[in-house]
């Protein structure tokens, strides 16, 4: 099998040749189809997020096909379309898993940052934490669905189904998925993006935004809540600003920047501030469920593996609209 590695943060990953993995008790061996390129992918990269298991290969937006399964493995067959997430393992037996919030819990493993994720030509999963995508008929456009979607559909239930104006901050691959949701739910989106990036806004417009503007700028009534995407601490404030008494504004990404000083007047009015962590397998079913039912666009550009820095790049300058697509 191939793999880009990640040995250094802040460097290249190595394309690297390596045995085919066998699967252990409880897990299957993919061949990765197609892997999404998540703004995760670059805290990884860049050494942003602590306790990085390294060597790693990074992705978790993979979409394949069941080569090998394991002992006490039910449920999957070789040939078999497989998603497999962020969210690779979790003890069960922590407050958070009996709870039924597996998100949280105090032992988890993430794929593509403590256990080698889909910048592969070949993945090892636990079974019980992989999805089925047997509607799936492009892996490219789905691959997508499985972070950006999920974290996406994740921030849409925690804004509230009383959000009926809502404000999305950065709009990548996430955002342009969950513009689609709101508006099949009812609901008005303003899109906030770059100053300046007239293409982007105008993107989020042929989707169904009902304003697109510069995230400077004010939109033209308060906002029952606020989703923010882009890793930018200087948006939250202004997000509180924008909604409405009592409106929320939800953080959705798993690393920001330094959240500046604001004055307590931006959150007074009962208006709250919360933040999204990981996502449950009860998520994702319940997310891939709605978009087996209610078809969305995925704007994406595919590169080819060893393309795999490329990828990153473009992500980072912002140079793409929608998603970035590793296809082995």
């Amino acid at each position: 099998m191939q793999a880009m590695v990640l040995h250094v943060p802040g460097q290249p990953l190595r394309l690297e040749e390596r045995p085919e993995p066998e699967p252990g008790r409880g897990e299957i061996v993919l061949r990765v189809e197609a892997c999404a390129v998540c703004r995760t992918d670059l805290h990884v990269v860049d050494g942003e997020l602590p306790q990085i298991h390294l060597p790693i290969v990074p992705g978790h937006e993979i979409v394949g096909t069941v080569e090998r399964v394991g002992l006490d493995v039910h449920g999957w067959r070789p040939g078999e379309r497989v998603g497999l997430p962020w969210l690779a393992h979790t003890c069960g037996h922590c407050d958070y898993c009996r709870l039924g919030r597996e998100n949280l819990c105090d032992a988890p493993l993430f794929t593509g940052y403590t256990r080698d994720g889909g910048f592969a030509t070949h993945v090892t999963a636990e079974a019980a934490f992989c999805l089925h995508l047997g509607w799936v008929d492009d892996a490219v456009h789905a691959a997508p669905l499985l972070c950006a979607g999920l974290i996406g559909w994740r921030s849409l239930r925690m804004a509230g189904a009383d959000a009926l104006r809502l404000g999305l901050y950065g709009f990548g691959a996430a955002a342009h998925l969950i513009v689609q949701v709101a508006r099949h739910e009812g609901r008005e989106v303003y899109a906030f993006t770059r100053p300046g990036d007239i293409a982007a806004q105008a993107f989020a417009r042929t989707l169904g935004a009902v304003w697109a503007g510069g995230s400077d700028e004010r939109p033209p009534q308060p906002l029952d809540a606020a989703i923010i995407f882009a890793p930018v601490g200087e948006l939250v404030p202004i997000a509180l600003e924008a909604v409405r008494k009592g409106g929320r504004v939800v953080c959705g990404g798993i690393h920001m920047s330094d959240i500046p000083s604001f004055a307590y007047r931006l959150l007074w009015e009962e208006r709250q501030l919360l933040s999204v962590a990981n996502l449950t397998r009860a998520d994702a079913t319940e997310f891939l469920r709605f978009a087996a039912r209610v078809p969305l666009q995925v704007r994406t550009t595919p590169y080819p593996l060893a393309a795999a820095n490329e990828a990153l790049a473009d992500l980072r300058s912002g140079r793409l609209q929608g998603a970035a697509v590793i296809v082995p």
